[in-house]
């Protein structure tokens, strides 16, 4: 059992999934950020400026959800996620 502060049930919908690397782009105008699945990082179209947004990550392939660099990086193994060429 991991004791990652971050870890909260995530294993039920992205075990296994696959990933691609993306700039953020929001999927409709009323709809400007999404934040990591793991640490809540926010990401936004432009993050220029702000130390603590990010304007790329890792995305599913549907585009739904998102996981930055450092939580892909932390928990790829674990869920055994491939990322798409």
């Amino acid at each position: 059992m991991n004791d990652d502060w971050r870890l909260t049930n995530q294993e039920n919908y992205l075990r296994g999934a696959e990933f691609r690397k993306s700039r953020y782009v929001a999927p409709r105008a009323e709809w400007d950020h999404d934040h990591c699945e793991f640490c809540w990082t926010k990401l936004v179209e432009n993050a220029q400026g702000h130390d603590d947004i990010l304007d790329e990550g890792y995305c599913t392939l549907d585009g739904y959800r998102w996981v930055c660099p450092i939580c892909f990086e932390d928990f790829r193994q674990q869920f055994g996620w491939t990322v798409a060429e």
